[in-house]
Formats: structure tokens, sequence, C-alpha cells
């Protein structure tokens, strides 16, 4: 775990813990359906978290999950996460996952109103 902060305009960053991929048993998103930075991760004990962001917490969540079928195979829970933002292999995932969001809010939208518009017999 790295703390962040700044001194006189200057960037700053402190290790404050590390922890072993292995001994990792479950990351909990604590709210899948809302833009929230937050989740916990657990080890021997529960840790709580705050990301930077919504996205930096996913993009926290698929480093871990690459690292772990890379080099452990082992199986590691993931709960409370939109595993659509989570799989590679999903048509959302891309580098620039904030517009895409916005893409698929959008489309969204335009179905409701396309919807709205049909005349009921």
């Amino acid at each position: 775990m790295v703390k962040h902060f700044r001194v006189d305009q200057e960037e700053k960053y402190e290790v404050i813990e590390k922890w072993f991929l292995k001994d990792l048993e479950m990351i909990d998103g604590k709210e899948a359906d809302t833009d929230n930075p937050y989740f916990d991760m657990h080890f021997h004990k529960v840790y709580s978290m705050e990301a930077y962001s919504c996205a930096s917490k996913y993009a926290f969540a698929r480093t871990l999950t690459n690292l772990n079928e890379m080099y452990l195979k082992k199986d590691l829970k993931i709960v409370n996460f939109d595993s659509t933002y989570l799989n590679d292999d999903s048509i959302w995932s891309s580098n620039n996952r904030d517009c895409l969001v916005l893409m698929r809010i959008c489309f969204y939208a335009f179905n409701l109103l396309c919807l709205s518009l049909c005349p009921l017999s």
C-alpha cells in the first residue's frame, strides 16, 4: 500500500504496507452499482481501502486478476464489482473506460427515447 501526498508542490509516495498476492482471499468492491472508490481487501484481516477513483479501483482489481492468472492460478474471489468492467474480453474494455461508460449511458438513453416515441396500439 502506497500513501500519496504533496510537500511544497512535490509529489511524494511512501510505502505503508506490503502483502503477498498468495495471501489475498477476496476483494470486495462494496457497491457494484454505484460510483464508489471504496473497497475491502481480505487477507488474514480485512483492510478497507479508498482508490483515487472508481475507475482506478477497477483497474487495480483487473491488475490483481491478471497477476493471479499469470502467476498463481488460484481461485481469487472478487465480489461486488460489475463483471462487465473487470473482463478484458468485454466490448467495454479499453484504456479509456470513462468514455465507454458515457457511450453506454447514451446508448441506453437513445433506446429509451426510441421506445417512448413508438405508438401504442
